[in-house]
């Protein structure tokens, strides 16, 4: 060790759940190791951190936290190794805010995605804005699946616009139905994480949980729900409206999108960048602003969503020297 460093031992009772959040050849370790500077030294089920005073502290804390999600969950991922490191970084605890559904319990992996799901239990309207694969719509469809299994809502509904289908809509063959399935698509997926297949059926069938067009939501007065639009990027400002004020008596909403993928006609403005605005500052609204920091898919998404971004920042900066 150097000068100044100090050593933390973590001792794991459990052998077989040891040698899971160790992972194999202990690349969980190797990847702590190369997060935190420390070394980490295995003998049998115990750990020895060496590194400075707190990096040793933090890996020692990333060390517990990931046991209790391998006893949790029965297996480890490089994202839940990824994740506690980011948690831990910031002081901040998943132990609190785990989603509980039937199928699966969903734990924040970053500190924003916590204050998402703080935010969803503690305000009547949430905007999750920002990238793909950052956990927007699913963490959303957890929560609303778990509140319905607590017995706090009677209902899900799940919307989104089907502004690619435009005028094409009526060449898709099939019914109505069949039309607008694919632009849900991502909805029903995210039930399927959450509830055993007969659950989702039966629930779609008696109309316990609905996913439908954002068209279908005008005129209704919707109680008792959690309501979720996704997309919300590709509403128009009267469609954003007419949304928002579906909610009736003990509802709660959470409206997701990125304003970076608007696919409006040229010239009409986003319902999404209209609401941000307007609602800024009303009591029982919460923001919560994702970035690329947030990608919880391959890493490689997070290199792509980077990329992007760069060549949008360089085209503004060339359009306002022109």
């Amino acid at each position: 060790m150097s000068p100044g460093d100090t050593s933390i031992v973590r001792e794991f009772p459990d052998n077989a759940l040891a040698q899971v959040l160790f992972g194999p050849h202990n690349a969980n370790l190797d990847r702590i190791e190369g997060h935190l500077g420390v070394a980490l030294d295995v003998r049998g089920n115990t750990v020895t951190v060496s590194g400075t005073p707190d990096s040793a502290a933090e890996a020692a804390r990333i060390l517990d936290s990931l046991y209790q999600t391998t006893k949790r969950q029965g297996h480890l991922e490089t994202a839940d190794v990824d994740s506690a490191v980011r948690m831990v970084r910031h002081e901040d605890s998943a132990g609190d805010l785990v989603i509980r559904t039937r199928k699966r319990h969903i734990a924040a992996r970053t500190p924003v995605q916590a204050a998402y799901i703080r935010a969803m239990g503690e305000a009547p309207l949430t905007f999750g804005l920002g990238p793909a694969g950052t956990g927007k719509t699913y963490l959303a469809v957890a929560k609303a699946v778990s509140m319905m299994v607590a017995g706090e809502v009677d209902r899900i509904i799940l919307s989104r616009p089907a502004v690619e289908a435009g005028e094409r809509l009526g060449f898709l063959p099939g019914d109505l139905k069949d039309k607008v399935d694919p632009y849900l698509r991502p909805l029903y997926d995210a039930l399927h994480d959450m509830l055993p297949g007969d659950q989702v059926a039966k629930k779609l069938l008696g109309g316990e949980i609905e996913v439908a067009p954002l068209a279908f939501m005008r005129g209704r007065t919707l109680a008792n729900s959690f309501i979720i639009l996704d997309e919300a990027q590709n509403t128009t400002a009267m469609q954003m409206r007419m949304f928002l004020t579906r909610m009736g008596e003990n509802s709660r909403m959470v409206v997701t999108g990125d304003v970076s993928q608007i696919d409006l006609p040229p010239g009409t403005r986003s319902g999404l960048v209209d609401a941000v605005h307007i609602l800024d500052g009303v009591e029982g609204v919460r923001f919560v602003r994702f970035s690329d920091k947030d990608v919880v898919r391959h890493d490689l998404v997070t290199r792509i969503v980077r990329a992007y971004d760069k060549a949008d920042r360089e085209s503004k900066e060339k359009k306002a020297e022109s």
